[in-house]
């Protein structure tokens, strides 16, 4: 027995234990605008914050003690704290690709299920995505959002082959697993001459996705259907999977019914989260966020579904490939990544 390393062991898991307490406090500084009243504000008063924000002193007092602690916010020694602006984007600035909130948020909102998750474990039935707390849905779309607002058009879809110019002209887009329209509505921002339509198994979701659309200006130009991956109906230039093939019971089924759904010289587009193929590779800070989210999430999800293949959230390029290959697309290739998302496609010719 090493003393030393197991005193470096216990030091490490309380930092741990710190960074669960704290995601809650993350959320909480988020739900009470509380890093937004900070944001550029400079030093502040426990008692200046509560009032900018109108919440409890006492309250805020504690919180911002524990955000110093975790090195969220800096404290003067004399009762102020600052919240610096390399910090504040992260946590205030949701059209930023810094944006973290999200995370925080689908964090907390999965370890609600962790007594549910924790009976699976014994029993290998799953837990599907429409059972968990709301905090998951919103937190999911919170998170991904930055993402597809800063590299879906800029990026990703110019490095498909020949796809811009069709969305440009006007094509037919399937966004399937749409959530609550994000990446569907971006779309229909982005290419006002095409025709998107977002597709997704929890009717919540659908009904969510379809209220945006009207706050947005964008009901007649984009569509919101109840439908699974092996379900959905219609003939497109371009079926996208915005990071939930891995959720799926069934992806390789999703990925032959997205075949047979394209159209003459049709895309398939996959985001998914960044994986390397060799789990010694994600051992990373990314990895293990997302290897939690996949425990919590993804595999139960999966397994909640026929076939309950399972791929997890860290599948890598080498086994999605295989899926879609094995799914009748004779082209797979990496076009495009970022910390957070692999961008890939497929083709039948």
């Amino acid at each position: 027995m090493d003393e030393t390393k197991m005193a470096e062991f216990v030091e490490k898991a309380i930092c741990d234990v710190g960074a669960l307490l704290g995601g809650s406090m993350v959320v909480i500084g988020d739900q009470l605008g509380l890093y937004r009243a900070m944001a550029g504000a400079g030093w502040l008063s426990p008692t200046d914050l509560a009032s900018r924000t109108d919440t409890a002193e006492r309250y805020v007092r504690e919180w911002s003690s524990a955000q110093a602690a975790r090195g969220y916010l800096l404290y003067d020694g004399a009762g102020r704290f600052l919240l610096p602006d390399e910090h504040a984007i992260p946590l205030t600035d949701e059209t930023s690709p810094a944006c973290v909130i999200g995370a925080f948020e689908i964090a907390v909102g999965s370890v609600y299920a962790t007594d549910t998750i924790a009976e699976r474990f014994r029993t290998g039935k799953g837990f599907s995505w429409g059972e968990h707390d709301g905090h998951v849905l919103g937190g999911c779309e919170r998170f991904f959002r930055p993402g597809y607002l800063n590299n879906l058009a800029r990026a990703w879809i110019p490095a498909l082959d020949g796809v811009e110019a069709k969305l440009t002209a006007g094509a037919h887009v399937a966004d399937v697993g749409c959530g609550h329209g994000a990446s569907t509505l971006l779309l229909a921002q982005e290419y006002p001459a095409s025709s998107i339509v977002g597709f997704d198994a929890h009717e919540g979701s659908i009904e969510a996705a379809r209220r945006r659309a009207s706050v947005a200006g964008l009901a007649d130009r984009v569509q919101f259907e109840v439908a699974t991956a092996a379900t959905f109906e219609g003939v497109f230039d371009l079926v996208c999977f915005f990071d939930c093939l891995h959720d799926m019971g069934d992806p390789a089924g999703a990925c032959a019914h997205a075949r047979e759904r394209l159209g003459p010289d049709g895309t398939l587009m996959l985001i998914e989260p960044f994986a390397h193929d060799d789990l010694g590779d994600n051992l990373t800070s990314v990895g293990a966020a997302y290897y939690g989210f996949s425990t919590l999430l993804c595999t139960p999800s999966s397994l909640s579904q026929d076939v309950g293949a399972a791929l997890g959230a860290q599948a890598g390029e080498a086994r999605l490939r295989e899926v879609v290959v094995g799914a009748g697309f004779s082209t797979f290739r990496r076009v495009a990544e970022t910390p957070f998302n692999l961008v890939l496609e497929a083709r039948v010719s």
